[in-house]
């Protein structure tokens, strides 16, 4: 089972459309807490399910249970939590809130987690991902650039 995940931030439309493209990507999975707003540009909710849809003949999801709680959010987002802690924080929420046993496994075969962060390293998507890959096995995990 193959798990993509995509962030936006610093990405043209022409090229964030191409590499889900070139992937072979089935659907975007939508694991942002805030997906409407102005900052979001091409990536907002409805904008984002007509694109990929129109240019890329892919679904789009939102599943907001993948996604942080604001408090957990606003703590790293101010300074008050690192990385670190920010990662176990939100591991524990994911263990809480049982995705690997509330997502249907389907849901992640050739799928893609977007998130706004440009790199995987200090973003939740790959979070999400290692959970499920530990916790179901037999996922390969590819970061699109």
């Amino acid at each position: 089972m193959k798990l993509f995940t995509v962030g936006f931030t610093k990405k043209s439309a022409e090229k964030f459309f191409d590499g889900l493209q070139s992937a072979g990507v089935k659907r975007v999975v939508d694991i942002r807490l805030n997906n409407v707003s102005q900052l979001a540009g091409f990536t907002k909710k409805d904008d984002l399910r007509y694109f990929c849809k129109a240019i890329c003949n892919i679904e789009y999801i939102h599943v907001a249970e993948l996604a942080p709680t604001p408090e957990l959010l606003e703590e790293v987002r101010k300074g008050k939590s690192d990385w670190t802690a920010y990662e176990h924080k939100f591991i524990d929420l994911l263990k809480a809130r049982r995705i690997e046993k509330t997502i249907a496994p389907k849901i992640f075969d050739g799928d893609c987690l977007l998130c706004s962060e440009e790199k995987p390293i200090h973003c939740h998507r790959r979070l999400v991902a290692e959970y499920l890959k530990k916790k179901r096995g037999g996922i390969d995990i590819h970061h699109l650039a």
